[in-house]
């Protein structure tokens, strides 16, 4: 019974660390548009875009002067 209550509580603690890793941001436009990205915006080296990925799980880029600011949710 205790390996198994171990084993549960470890089960538990793993998929807490998993959902905390999966931080929703917002990214607002300067025209005014709210952008949900599934993961945090990162700046494309090549590009200099700022690069996220959609709800769907499209990979987009936005122009860093079009954004205003990146919120996490």
């Amino acid at each position: 019974i205790m390996k198994l209550w171990k084993l549960t509580a470890l089960g538990a603690i793993a998929m807490l660390g998993v959902v905390g890793c999966s931080n929703d941001h917002i990214i607002r436009t300067e025209d005014g548009q709210m952008i949900q990205s599934n993961e945090k915006p990162e700046i494309d080296e090549d590009t200099g875009m700022i690069e996220y990925e959609d709800e769907q799980g499209y990979d987009n880029q936005v122009k860093q002067s079009d954004v205003k600011e990146i919120i996490e949710r």
